[in-house]
Order: C-alpha cells, then structure tokens, then sequence
C-alpha cells in the first residue's frame, strides 16, 4: 500500500467501533474518514489519517448527553520495531505494524478517535446550576442565605 501511495476513503459506523462506543453515551451517527498511504522525502512509510465523526459523549457538567464534532488530521509513521521510533521527523506518530505488514484500518480510525476524545467532556454550551456559582450579579440572593457568612467575622475584627 506504502509502495502504490494507495487512498482509502469511506463512512463507517459509529456502533461497529466496539470499543469507542463503550466510551460514548450513544453510537448514533457515521465515521467519515481518508487513509493516505505513501513515503516522505526521507523514505519512511507512513499513513496519513483524516477523520471527522459526530459522537455523542456525557457531560461532566450536567450528566447529559451531546454530540461533540471530532475532527482527526494525523500523520502516522509505520515502523515495524520500536528502535525505528527515533528516526521517525518530530511531527510524526509511530504506529507499530506487525511482522506480517497487515494492519485493520477500523483499529487506526478507532485508536485515533480514542486519542481525540476529551479527558473530561463539558458541553460548551451547558451552564453550571445556581446552586453552584450562585445568583447572577445584580440579582437578590434567594431567602433564607445570609449576605456573607464572615460579616460576623469582619465585626469581631473591627473591635
């Protein structure tokens, strides 16, 4: 494939990649993706990765669900033996192909889109409860809250 600078492109589903939809809140929806294979001008193989793919992820904000656009553009450099790690330009991800050369495609979309995923999703669009940042300026606070618990505290300091 390196050889014959071979392109894939396609769509897959969101729920036939097992193991990302175990991290998501649902596997609605359709992987977009472009695999380039080729060598740079030092000779080394690699496969460029570009994905795009709606997933849908639990807000740590509000425990609810919402789609979250990912977007991957990744150059991955093939080597066969970690050694080959360090030879690899500074931009580029190893990926570790077996002896036998093969390589599923599905596995490298999915370990990209792993890799994409926030460490803990917030919707931008969710805002915190009252409970927690309290009123909005220029509203009154709700009954039964004192204006500041350390008022007491500044009093005892003016004496």
């Amino acid at each position: 494939m390196v050889s014959a600078r071979r392109s894939f492109q396609g769509d897959l589903p969101v729920a036939a990649l097992a193991r990302l939809g175990e991290t998501l809140a649902g596997t609605e929806g359709t992987v977009r993706y472009e695999l380039d294979f080729g060598r740079d001008d030092l000779g080394t193989a690699y496969l460029d990765v570009r994905v795009q793919a709606p997933l849908t992820l639990t807000c740590q904000r509000t425990l609810e669900p919402f789609v979250l656009p990912v977007t991957v553009d990744s150059r991955l450099g093939l080597i066969r033996t970690e050694r080959e790690e360090s030879a690899l330009p500074p931009a580029v991800e190893p990926l570790l192909v077996a002896e036998d050369g093969k390589l599923n495609l599905a596995d490298v979309i999915e370990d990209e889109l792993l890799l994409a995923l926030p460490l803990v999703p917030v919707n931008p669009d969710s805002k915190l409860p009252e409970e927690v940042v309290g009123p909005e300026p220029g509203e009154t606070p709700g009954e039964g809250r004192s204006d500041n618990p350390f008022a007491i505290l500044r009093e005892l300091k003016k004496r």
